[in-house]
């Protein structure tokens, strides 16, 4: 296959693009099958909530992936210190302020989705607020906002690195063997280990996703040598998806006990192979629909630009959609496979929704008052 030749424009549908949009939806449906776990009952429901949410078990880091990919494509920062501050207001605006809006929806409104400990005063709440535990999907975002800030190293790694493939293969050797390393401790130690309740908070440390991002930023910088082996073996990818995706099943029903997701986290072996498979593909797609000039790229693109808006709001929404669709009798074990496809397409059509119609208000709203404060300052004049 041919090289894809993508420019730095931030305009242009890149590989990033489609792994925002695959990640996005797909913890979607995490969400709902969460909820459908607590009320599914016998071994036929609990087999294909755990098939489908193993099937979706990519979305964290292909989302790593793709902003790390995306960013490093479009950047303008040159170095660690001269663009950082504008690039920091940016992302305040784009990621950091909806963050703190949903989160304090989350805590306020539905303050029954919080995990582990529910808070009992203002220090409390305070935590709850900071260490991603005000609902169950908000984990993430203390994990992904510790690479917005820290992106400029990230950048200076890609400068490094480019022109330079021997640089490119000691960092991979690096980067692996050190995950592995990680990985095999938060197995030990952490999951199901003498550490489990200590040391939890290590699966929101920008660390234990560090390999998608170092992943992403090489498919960049190597680009001429990587893609044409991604679009030629992307059949080794989707074996070793097919695998892991039955590994991962037999794991997670292996344990003794009550069924929980909390087993199935993204730091075990199998699920760092899953994840990269997942991304394998998805990045071959991605470059098969880019090479042809598909009609889904603006679709795309526009679609993941409210990716991370309509992420954060998800929960909130299908949470709403499942408890009301009690009205309609769907409780019942009976309908859950009708319940999780209701809840979780309008959810998703819901969530993206208001991301879109909200930063277009919202962008409305700035946009007027900054012609109230112009004509206030011309008529000072």
């Amino acid at each position: 296959m041919a090289q894809v030749n993508e420019q730095n424009d931030p305009n242009r549908t890149d590989i990033g693009d489609f792994l925002k949009v695959f990640a996005c939806t797909a913890v979607m449906l995490q969400t709902v099958l969460g909820f459908a776990l607590d009320v599914g009952s016998n071994t036929a429901q609990q087999s294909w909530i755990i098939g489908w949410y193993n099937a979706v078990k990519f979305t964290a880091p292909a989302f790593i992936f793709g902003i790390l990919y995306t960013t490093v494509r479009t950047t303008s920062l040159r170095t660690l210190h001269g663009d950082y501050l504008p690039y920091l207001q940016k992302q305040w605006t784009a990621l950091f302020t909806p963050t703190i809006w949903w989160t304090l929806a989350y805590l306020v409104l539905m303050p029954s989705l919080q995990q582990r400990e529910h808070f009992d005063g203002l220090v409390s709440f305070n935590w709850q607020f900071v260490n991603g535990n005000a609902a169950l999907h908000l984990w993430y975002n203390t994990m992904m906002l510790q690479f917005i800030i820290l992106m400029p190293l990230f950048v200076g790694l890609t400068r490094w690195l480019t022109g330079h493939s021997g640089r490119g293969v000691a960092v991979s050797l690096i980067t692996l063997v050190g995950y592995v390393w990680w990985v095999a401790i938060y197995d030990v130690e952490v999951f199901n280990g003498p550490r489990a309740n200590d040391w939890y908070l290590l699966d929101r440390v920008f660390i234990s996703f560090i390999l998608y991002a170092i992943a992403g930023i090489l498919l960049w910088v190597f680009r001429d040598q990587l893609i044409p082996l991604l679009t030629r073996w992307w059949w080794v990818a989707a074996i070793t998806l097919i695998w892991s995706w039955w590994r991962n099943n037999v794991e997670l029903k292996s344990f003794n006990g009550s069924l929980t997701f909390a087993n199935a986290p993204y730091l075990k072996p199998t699920g760092v192979v899953y994840a990269l498979s997942a991304i394998a593909l998805i990045v071959a797609l991605a470059l098969w629909l880019i090479k042809r000039q598909s009609q889904l790229l603006p679709t795309v693109h526009f679609l993941a630009i409210y990716a991370y808006r309509a992420f954060l709001g998800n929960v909130f929404w299908m949470n709403l959609l499942w408890q009301g669709e009690r009205l309609f009798g769907w409780q019942s074990n009976s309908a859950l496979g009708v319940r999780v496809a209701v809840t979780y397409v309008l959810g998703w059509a819901i969530a993206f929704g208001f991301a879109i119609e909200g930063h277009r208000l919202e962008t409305w709203i700035k946009a007027g008052a900054e012609r109230i404060y112009l004509k206030v300052e011309q008529s000072k004049a």
